[in-house]
């Protein structure tokens, strides 16, 4: 399976015993590389060789008698659906004809080269953590963990609502009814789509910048990411989103597709950690008019996790939620208050990482600058925008049992049935 992201690619290969039920995961190889095939615009036939390096994995871990009767997916998601529908539909057409011609394994029929639906990306993930943490696969009726997962263009909720008795969930296409291991499950579940990381970042910056062109900086805008490729920026622009004494060189701003700046950006003279969460929250659109209560950000309906999700119930944060925790040392089960604890003192700046943190958290926030305005984003999205308690505790890594957390295993456990999963053997086998 190979997760086509906004950022990078990644490809998992799984061996499954498949003579239990539910299919028993043996063992996960991975690896991942940057860019994202959006990167490549229009150049289709770059993109579909950017894969090559994840198929060699593949090669190398597939038995060869195997490898043809061993199916292949591709699947897209926020960076390829930002990117618009001719240019990525040219992408995976050509992702396809190189799978099928130059590779030997059995390419998965109609969706298998495809755009991921938000909704299915969010569920898969739910069915990894929950097939993961052995919440799901026997009759038994075990609490199941909600889950959030963070990418670069979009975010995903799924959480298994516990409704009261004179209560219902509302219906739309957040409602996900479906079947795993002799057990029905209905989820809510909700891609928002332009508010992963890098999407939030763009969203924060542009704010930032519309206010001060407004106040009377000078710049001059580019007519497209192309023509801002390789910029370098001539101005600078104090954000409230850096730390005092820590500058962003030639950052790329786009206020729209035909509206791009490249600025530096620079932190204020003071710590402004609580100026950019005011602006973080803007981004969450929380005034958006909410027609089906309770809504979280946005104006989108939303299952209150205080009232319909069990208190001792966990809940799962992970891809971009654990990258931005776990090398500041953060541990694998904190608060949203100790979120935000950190998020204050990131925000501060210098003066205070080397009282607070450790030598290599340090380095860390030196090496990156927008530390300060991701943990603000994010610590907003789970608090303000999800609704999320101050004292509710979460948790996060990157493996469970030494297996990726996110969708791709449980977008692959419907392809263990060829029919099913839409796949042919691309060579006969033999008595």
């Amino acid at each position: 399976m190979i997760d086509a992201g906004s950022t990078g690619s990644r490809i998992h290969v799984y061996s499954f015993d498949t003579c239990v039920s539910p299919p028993k995961l043996l063992n996960e190889e991975f690896k991942m590389l940057n860019p994202g095939l959006s990167s490549f615009d229009t150049d289709t036939k770059g993109a579909a060789a950017s894969l090559d390096p994840l198929l060699e994995v593949a090669l190398n871990t597939v038995p060869k008698a195997k490898q043809g009767c061993t199916p292949v997916a591709v699947k897209a998601t926020a960076g390829l659906r930002l990117l618009g529908q001719a240019k990525s539909d040219a992408i995976l057409k050509e992702v396809r004809n190189h799978l099928e011609t130059d590779y030997p394994f059995a390419v998965v029929d109609g969706e298998g080269i495809s755009i991921m639906d938000g909704k299915d990306e969010g569920v898969y993930a739910w069915i990894t953590t929950n097939y993961l943490l052995g919440n799901i696969g026997s009759k038994e009726k075990i609490p199941t963990a909600a889950v959030f997962d963070l990418g670069g263009g979009s975010t995903q909720i799924v959480f298994e609502p516990e409704m009261g008795d004179n209560e219902k969930m509302a219906e739309g296409e957040h409602k996900y009814e479906f079947s795993f291991g002799d057990r029905d499950f209905t989820l809510y579940q909700f891609s928002h789509l332009g508010y992963g990381l890098m999407q939030g970042r763009n969203k924060v910056n542009s704010l930032v910048l519309k206010s001060a062109i407004k106040s009377g900086t000078s710049l001059t805008p580019f007519e497209s990411k192309a023509a801002a490729k390789g910029a370098t920026a001539s101005v600078n622009v104090v954000n409230p989103c850096f730390p005092p004494g820590v500058t962003a060189s030639d950052v790329t701003v786009e206020l729209s597709e035909s509206e791009i700046y490249v600025v530096n950006f620079k932190g204020p003279s003071e710590a402004s950690g609580t100026q950019c969460r005011s602006i973080a929250e803007q981004v969450l659109n929380l005034n958006a008019e909410c027609t089906s209560k309770p809504c979280s950000f946005n104006g989108v309906y939303q299952p209150s996790l205080v009232k319909a999700f069990h208190k001792n119930s966990d809940m799962w944060v992970f891809s971009y939620f654990y990258d931005r925790t776990n090398p500041l040392g953060f541990p694998s089960s904190f608060t949203v208050e100790e979120l935000k604890d950190l998020t204050k003192t990131v925000c501060a700046g210098k003066s205070l990482w080397t009282d607070v943190l450790m030598g290599e958290s340090v380095t860390e926030l030196q090496n990156e600058p927008s530390w300060c305005l991701d943990l603000s984003f994010i610590t907003a999205m789970l608090h303000t925008g999800y609704n999320i308690p101050l004292s509710r505790e979460l948790r996060t890594a990157k493996t469970i049992a030494n297996n990726e957390l996110g969708w791709c295993l449980g977008a692959s456990l419907p392809l263990l049935n060829p029919k099913e999963g839409g796949w042919k053997c691309r060579v006969k086998e033999t008595a």
